[in-house]
């Protein structure tokens, strides 16, 4: 019984380390909008998806305004397969002729998209699903490759509807489908819609949830992990191949919205219970965070540290 309550008091005590540690992230970034691209591992394992939403909805009930972002690669694989359709990759695009297409747009929209704001609806958030369509939202334009189909990239964002929602407590979630203005559909991927989005809305973080820890020195060891890093140093890691493949979209997306005011962007591992909550609310955090300057990044530093 002792033991017990030996245990249960080491336990209480940690929560309460844990939230008083948390405090000053709390009072800094009260009121200010943070976007979440969610993909990967995070997506498919459904315990992990239940913490991501509770994570998403945390922030919601302290004050943040979050907006989500997601794609569905697996998911639309998996009913291509069932329609008989043959997933086509090509340069790391996936190849979307018109009937390709209407199944993205059928999954991302109809099918993972509600899901989603139904998770978050019944862990207590106020959940709203929308994709590029709705109110003019996102703009696309053919991505341009030769072979590729309607894939796309984003020619504008139109704000407005999300800062309705955001400002009424709504928590929105969008899909990365879009349509040119002759109203053709195309799939865009999800970081590069996220980054748009979160420059397009002078966003205080940019969180990409990815199956890596972070952007590695060294991709095979996870200890090497660079914890703070400007775009200087981004660009830089690109250009010497230590960022290399998969991760240089992912780092060129935060590369871009940083450019146009985001004020921090992380590359974290979904992979990791509460991974968002660990990255903003605690002193270590658990990724990869990319800001605009070394000026700033001592900025951002002196800020957490001052208010601790």
């Amino acid at each position: 019984m002792s033991h017990d309550s030996n245990y249960i008091r080491q336990a209480e005590a940690t929560r309460v380390r844990v939230l008083s540690e948390a405090l000053p992230y709390i009072q800094q970034f009260t009121g200010r909008t943070v976007v979440v691209k969610y993909g990967g591992a995070a997506m498919k394992d459904s315990s992990l998806k239940d913490k991501v939403i509770r994570d998403v909805v945390f922030l919601s009930c302290v004050g943040l305004r979050p907006v989500v972002v997601h794609g569905g690669g697996p998911e639309i694989n998996s009913w291509l397969g069932k329609l008989g359709i043959e997933p086509q990759f090509k340069n790391g695009l996936r190849v979307t002729d018109a009937a390709t297409m209407d199944v993205v747009e059928m999954v991302l929209v109809g099918r993972v998209n509600k899901e989603l704001v139904s998770l978050i609806n019944r862990a207590g958030g106020k959940a709203v699903g929308l994709c590029g369509k709705d109110a003019n939202l996102i703009k696309a334009r053919p991505e341009g490759r030769e072979g590729i189909g309607f894939v796309g990239e984003v020619s504008s964002v139109d704000i407005k509807l999300l800062e309705s929602l955001v400002n009424s407590g709504y928590i929105p979630v969008v899909s990365s489908v879009a349509a040119d203005d002759t109203g053709q559909a195309y799939n865009i991927n999800a970081d590069t819609v996220a980054g748009e989005i979160a420059a397009a809305l002078g966003a205080e973080k940019l969180i990409l949830l990815t199956d890596t820890s972070g952007i590695l020195k060294d991709y095979k060891d996870p200890s090497t992990l660079i914890a703070k890093l400007d775009i200087q140093e981004a660009r830089a890691l690109i250009d010497t191949g230590i960022v290399a493949g998969g991760m240089i979209p992912k780092v060129t997306c935060c590369v871009r919205s940083l450019a146009q005011g985001v004020r921090a962007a992380h590359i974290i591992d979904g992979r990791i219970p509460h991974a968002l909550l660990l990255e903003i609310f605690t002193d270590e955090g658990i990724g990869s965070m990319i800001v605009a300057s070394e000026f700033m990044r001592t900025a951002v530093s002196f800020s957490s540290q001052s208010e601790s």
